[in-house]
């Protein structure tokens, strides 16, 4: 299989997957699955060829003229992700077959989370700079249409189209970046912009370049200050949860910053903007998490204090630093998606994610309560799970930061104390506490009632189905796999995966045990804390608020109406911007239409005439002119007056007749007899039938007033004023045609016609041709629909 087989298949089986699903009702899911089940087996077979230098590339013209290809780039990091995309699609096809069955959504669910599918493999595998930013755009697309699976409801709408908004925005600054890093290097193709690092970073526009990609980067990965997207894209269904916004197009935004981090990194501008966001991020994220109620929230902030840890990870820009961000990678995909899925699996069974209404579920559910413990351990960096081979690594990396490390092993230790009690609450607690009383716990910072669980749930849970365990379970089960046996498989995937990163071969030597260190005592006083701040949540939310209300007040803020407050308002002020234009530039009246379209010709136009060009006499042309020429042009001026202040219908008729025959004329006179024949048929047609109608028409008024009149003879005479230039213009320069030498040299060799005017406009021209006649052909479908159209029978 090729890979750009393995990309395109899942969109070709997504247009036909909502037939698949009416026709396998139960078992679409399962016979779905085997597409994404396939490329990982196919991904999977590349591990046998990984190396430092590991890389695939293959490439088909698709704009040449333009240097951009459909060339695909395989290399250690592209497969960690490929691998992730296909496998974990394969685990949330099955999943939603089960979450889903029934809902009259599934069968557009199956195909567009197919389309996402393929358009992240088409992204981390892009080889050159606009194809990757074509399955960029593609999965903000498709994100947008599944976070509004169910777009009856309005919330759904609404964080469908903030996440459309905001990563759409960052992906046409990223666009931007790519071109420009195109412009220095002088090709799109990823292979040659991975070769001239040194080049671009030398180069003037090195630091917009940087400023362009981080703010697409930022916004799909949801760093701070645009982080408020991803919580709000919880009301998507779980399914959609779990693979968009844990393991696939949220890190979209972190593989493009591994991606060109050999190009951009290594500078102070590259440490500073990203190290100092990543921090930010990571632990602000880590606070509101700690402060929500509903699982699905707080994992979305938890995934988004994740973001900004890798972010971080990536800013400072060393070999081991590469190295714990791609493990962190993988580790996070595993646990982060199982409990994902476990959370859907609870809200289905038990009919709340609302943890304070939750408790002792790990009897009714004892499959989902071992999945969920499994990834809850990992998540808290603990032993025997590959997250605390993970956790000791990340300490590492931070202790030897090239700058401020102490300040960043601090940031780091912090969040991760906060998220070791967030895994406790969404692992942990939902199974093995007792419920409580809605009332019995405080309402925190952030925190947001679960639509439909204000009153007591009477749903008696019990364990999901095995296609809503099954995958919970896998992933669960390998983070423990993976943690028991790092020296396998995670070893070998995470040093190709670095080694793209780092642009050099790098080795990554995993264990689970490497003894007493004062990085195993941050390992341990983590997890101690973490679940001190576990068990005293709700006490130390209490004390937060009476002894420092800010800090509450602040998190408020931050969370509701800081950056989304201001998203908020910058969506209403364009909305009423859009409706302030669209009243003075729509009003509905075709005069106004052309008075608008008149003057900002004239605007523009005459602005850059006179900047750039000037106004000139042609030289020496004045002699040329023939009295017999200057007489038709004043009879042409004399007609055109004559027509605008008559009052008779039949003498305007005239006189615009004499000017369509002046017109002729003049064709005649100077070498284009065939423009003559034209101008004469289509006068003496259209005098013919403005004077077979005018005996219909009611006695001749005024309806506009005289103000109106001296208006539209102000556009009119500068119109006029501007085209009189344009031709002073061009007929001051020297003639000298390069179209007409060509079209005689290729009329016969390319377009095999001796009529040279034939095959302009048949051949050269066929596009402009073909256009003209549809406008023709309109117009005559519309003068028939009048024709046709009897509002004097109607009105009687």
């Amino acid at each position: 299989m090729d890979i750009v087989i393995a990309v395109l298949s899942g969109f070709l089986l997504a247009v036909i997957a909502p037939w698949v699903h009416r026709v396998g009702r139960r078992s679409a899911g399962w016979l779905l699955a085997l597409l994404p089940a396939g490329l990982t087996f196919y991904f999977a077979a590349y591990l046998r060829e990984l190396r430092p230098d590991f890389v695939v590339i293959t490439s088909y013209p698709w704009v040449p003229g333009l240097g951009v290809s459909l060339s695909f780039y395989l290399d250690g990091l592209s497969l960690l992700f490929a691998l992730l995309i296909s496998g974990i699609g394969t685990l949330v096809v099955i999943y939603a077959g089960g979450y889903l069955a029934g809902k009259p959504q599934l069968g557009r669910f199956y195909a567009l989370v197919l389309m996402f599918m393929a358009s992240m493999l088409g992204l981390v595998l892009a080889g050159n700079a606009i194809t990757l930013f074509v399955f960029w755009e593609l999965t903000s697309l498709t994100s947008y249409l599944l976070i509004g699976l169910d777009h009856e409801r309005e919330k759904a709408r609404a964080a469908a189209l903030q996440a459309l908004l905001v990563t759409g925005g960052g992906g046409l600054a990223l666009l931007a970046g790519l071109v420009l890093m195109g412009q220095v290097t002088g090709s799109l193709e990823l292979a040659a912009l991975l070769s001239n690092g040194a080049a671009i970073r030398e180069h003037a526009l090195y630091l917009p370049i940087l400023l362009l990609i981080l703010l697409g980067a930022f916004t799909k990965s949801a760093q701070v200050p645009f982080h408020f997207w991803l919580p709000n894209a919880m009301e998507a269904p779980t399914p959609v949860s779990a693979y968009l916004h844990s393991a696939t197009m949220v890190k979209a935004g972190v593989y493009l910053l591994a991606r060109l981090s050999p190009v951009l990194g290594d500078t102070e501008a590259w440490h500073y903007l990203v190290t100092g966001a990543g921090m930010a991020t990571m632990l602000l994220a880590a606070l509101l998490a700690l402060g929500q109620t509903d699982l699905k929230r707080i994992l979305a902030y938890s995934t988004v204090s994740t973001l900004g840890a890798l972010t971080l990870l990536l800013g400072l820009d060393t070999t081991l630093s590469a190295k714990a961000a791609m493990l962190f990678l993988l580790v996070h995909a595993l646990y982060k998606g199982a409990l994902f899925l476990v959370a859907g699996a609870v809200d289905h069974e038990a009919g709340t994610r609302d943890i304070r209404r939750l408790g002792g579920l790990a009897r009714a559910m004892p499959i989902t309560a071992a999945a969920a413990g499994l990834a809850a351990l990992s998540m808290a960096g603990l032993p025997p799970m590959l997250g605390f081979i993970n956790k000791e690594l990340l300490y590492e990396a931070k202790l030897q930061a090239p700058r401020a490390a102490g300040l960043i092993t601090a940031t780091g230790v912090a969040a991760n104390m906060l998220l070791v009690a967030v895994a406790g609450l969404v692992g942990i607690r939902p199974f093995w506490s007792r419920s409580n009383a809605p009332d019995a716990r405080p309402h925190v910072p952030g925190t947001s009632e679960v639509p439909g669980t204000s009153e007591a749930v009477h749903k008696e849970p019990h364990e999901a189905p095995l296609a809503m365990w099954l995958g919970p379970a896998a992933l669960a089960g390998l983070g423990l796999i993976n943690g028991l046996f790092p020296d396998a498989l995670p070893s070998a995937l995470v040093s190709a995966a670095a080694s793209a990163v780092r642009g050099k071969p790098t080795v990554v030597e995993l264990a689970l045990w490497h003894g007493i260190s004062p990085i195993f005592a941050l390992s341990v006083l983590t997890v101690i804390v973490g679940a001190a701040i576990y068990v005293g949540r709700d006490p130390l939310y209490r004390a937060a608020q009476r002894f420092v209300p800010w800090l509450i007040t602040g998190l408020r803020v931050v969370g509701h109406w800081g950056p989304e407050g201001g998203y908020d308002l910058a969506l209403r002020g364009l909305n009423s911007l859009a409706t302030t234009q669209t009243r003075l530039l729509q009003s509905g009246y075709l005069r106004f239409y052309l008075i608008i379209v008149m003057l900002t010709t004239v605007g523009l136009g005459g602005y850059t005439l006179l900047s750039r060009t000037g106004l000139t006499w042609p030289a020496g042309r004045s002699s040329d002119v023939r009295l017999y020429e200057i007489l038709i042009g004043l009879l042409i001026l004399a007609a055109t007056l004559l027509a605008l202040l008559s009052t008779s219908r039949l003498t305007v008729v005239a006189a615009l007749g004499v000017v369509g025959y002046g017109v002729a004329l003049i064709f005649t006179l100077f070498g284009a007899p065939d423009l003559a024949m034209t101008q004469f048929a289509i006068e003496t047609l259209t005098v013919f039938l403005f004077v077979l109608v005018l005996y219909r028409l009611p006695r001749f008024a005024y309806y506009s007033s005289r103000r109106d009149r001296i208006r539209d003879a102000v556009v009119a005479l500068a119109a006029g004023a501007l085209m009189t230039a344009l031709v002073l213009v061009v007929t001051s320069a020297p003639l000298q045609s390069r179209l007409t030498p060509y079209f005689v040299a290729n009329a016969v060799p390319l377009a095999r016609g001796r009529n040279i005017d034939n095959v302009i406009l048949v051949d050269f021209r066929g596009l402009d041709t073909l256009g003209e006649i549809t406008v023709l052909a309109v117009a005559g479908i519309g003068v028939y629909a009048l024709l046709k159209l009897r509002l004097d029978e109607k009105n009687k």
